[in-house]
């Protein structure tokens, strides 16, 4: 019989990740917190690759620093060049 899905907060993710480096131990870790073990490596691993920016939630993207600030910027000259051209259009209105 296969397990329910399980959502998990934020919160406990990084405190079992935390708890996993304390004491070394992934499958004591995961038989305590009733947690699969490959769940709790995959948490790992994106706590090493992604830092802070690891469970950003659901639907959202997991990006470091430089990735979230190169979107932000990139959204940023979107919204710079739609202004420019309804300016355009404007002048070429009134002119």
């Amino acid at each position: 019989m296969s397990r329910e899905k399980r959502n998990y907060t934020v919160e406990f993710k990084e405190k079992a990740v935390e708890l996993s480096y304390a004491r070394g131990s992934v499958v004591e870790i995961c038989r305590e917190l009733d947690i699969p073990t490959s769940v709790l490596s995959r948490w790992r691993r994106e706590s090493d690759a992604y830092g802070k920016n690891s469970f950003p939630g659901k639907g959202n993207p997991k990006l470091t620093d430089e990735q979230r600030e190169i979107a932000e910027l990139k959204k940023r000259l979107r919204d710079a060049e739609l202004e420019r051209d309804i300016l355009k259009k404007a002048i070429a209105i009134f002119s």
